[in-house]
């Protein structure tokens, strides 16, 4: 049996490629696969060359890497492609949204899925994938793409319209993260969790929640978990990780919903126009909402990455633990025929029967040797998909915005976003959309321009 080749767009990522490729070389039938890197940064890619072939050794895998800066070329045969890249990087692009938008009022935390931020995002993004796309139908038109790209669901959604024919499934680890740290703020063990999940990227909802008991049978802790929350137990302080982002609004929608969502709180903030106001510091303060979270960290990443690099290459090893991303387990799965369920965002084939058809869903997946196999979820809780609608009502109209090249559709996106539209006017969000376009210029596709 030959070996799968992995092909790695994005490579200069290197501790994310790190992460994905350990947990690939856990996998015995996975260990001789081709590992082919790209990057359109010379200097990254030789990094992540270096500390991948460290990695293979200290695994014991037997395959091979090349290293590519042209990307049809990287995709050439290949059965698998991992997709992890930002368009713009920090600077420039991450810097611009942030700072014209605080400039005209619009606070944000992350700004990479909804809001002015995100939809820049994925004006700058999508016609990227869609190359992608276009190389893979001719060079490896059987590959699957592992999509890790935000906005996860504008970018998915426009990829699924223009190229039906790619095998594709965006991925995120929210679903089994905050899985885990609800086992945490109860005590309880992860494997000892069962759960059902469904609704779109970053607000994708656990419809059911569940713990093992001594005699086997399962007990829903949803109750459990809203009392921990009124007696001041949980949220539980972060031990490690970011000590700025405290789970309070998560666990405030939980008590006002019944249900708990997947994405940080950081994240959830923007998603919904509640938590970030203009002139009232008291919510900021009483939720702890991390305004400009994301440059900072980007800042922290950036300045302790030569560091990171310099351990790295001093360590006789590299050992990684197995993480719990999908992408090994999604390869494993289609390259040996063993079943296993992931949560993917895929389009929504009546998956959930009262979303929109066509968009982009995350719910559960069997993959086998037959590939990516959405589950069908029927009907949600009314309330749940309602404030899910209060998003898609965004992708729809920046998905409709690049797939006609249509510039006043990106205001229409922009009006609709929740948060923003809780804050600014019409004029003033047609400002804001206009100072965003003309400060991004190229990174932008042409017809913005118009």
């Amino acid at each position: 049996m030959r070996n799968p080749k992995i092909t790695f767009i994005g490579a200069g990522s290197t501790i994310f490629v790190k992460n994905i490729l350990g947990d690939v070389f856990h996998k015995p039938a996975l260990k001789g696969a081709h590992i082919a890197l790209m990057d359109i940064d010379e200097e990254r890619l030789e990094e992540s060359h270096f500390v991948v072939g460290k990695l293979m050794e200290s695994a014991g895998a037997t395959g091979s890497i090349s290293c590519h800066l042209d990307q049809k070329e990287a995709l050439q045969d290949a059965d698998f492609v991992v997709v992890a890249f930002q368009i713009g990087g920090y600077e420039p692009c991450t810097v611009t949204d942030f700072e014209i938008c605080k400039k005209h009022g619009v606070e944000q935390t992350i700004a990479d899925t909804l809001g002015a931020g995100g939809i820049m995002r994925a004006l700058r993004t999508i016609p990227h994938l869609w190359q992608i796309c276009e190389d893979m139908i001719a060079v490896c038109p059987d590959a699957t793409m592992l999509n890790y790209v935000n906005p996860m669901a504008m970018n998915t959604w426009a990829m699924y319209e223009k190229y039906p024919q790619i095998k594709q499934v965006g991925l995120c680890h929210s679903v089994q993260g905050t899985a885990e740290e609800l086992a945490r703020d109860l005590d309880i063990a992860y494997r000892d969790l069962r759960y059902t999940c469904a609704g779109i990227n970053h607000m994708a909802y656990y419809l059911t929640l569940e713990k093992k008991q001594a005699n086997g049978e399962y007990v829903d802790i949803y109750p459990e978990l809203l009392s921990a929350f009124e007696q001041g137990l949980a949220p539980k302080p972060k031990e490690r990780g970011n000590l700025r982002c405290v789970n309070l609004v998560r666990y405030e929608m939980f008590k006002t919903l019944g249900y708990f969502v997947t994405e940080s709180s950081e994240h959830f903030a923007e998603y919904t126009p509640y938590f970030i106001k203009p002139n009232r510091p008291d919510l900021i303060e009483r939720y702890k909402v991390p305004l400009d979270e994301y440059p900072k960290r980007c800042v922290e990443q950036i300045s302790s990455w030569k560091e990171d690099l310099a351990h790295l290459k001093q360590a006789e090893k590299i050992e990684v633990k197995e993480s719990s991303e999908y992408a090994s387990t999604i390869m494993n799965s289609i390259w040996t025929g063993t079943p296993s369920v992931i949560y993917g965002n895929v389009r929504n084939d009546n998956l959930i029967s009262n979303l929109p058809y066509g968009c982009c869903v995350e719910v559960a997946c069997l993959i086998d040797a037959n590939g990516i196999q959405p589950t069908s979820v029927g009907h949600i809780p009314n309330h749940l998909a309602a404030l899910m609608q209060t998003n898609i009502n965004v992708q729809t109209l920046l998905t409709e915005a690049i797939l006609t090249e249509n510039r006043e559709r990106i205001y229409h996106a922009v009006m609709l976003d929740p948060h923003t539209a809780a804050v600014l006017g019409i004029e003033e969000i047609y400002a804001l959309v206009d100072e965003l376009i003309a400060a991004h210029g190229d990174w932008l596709p042409a017809w913005t321009q118009n």
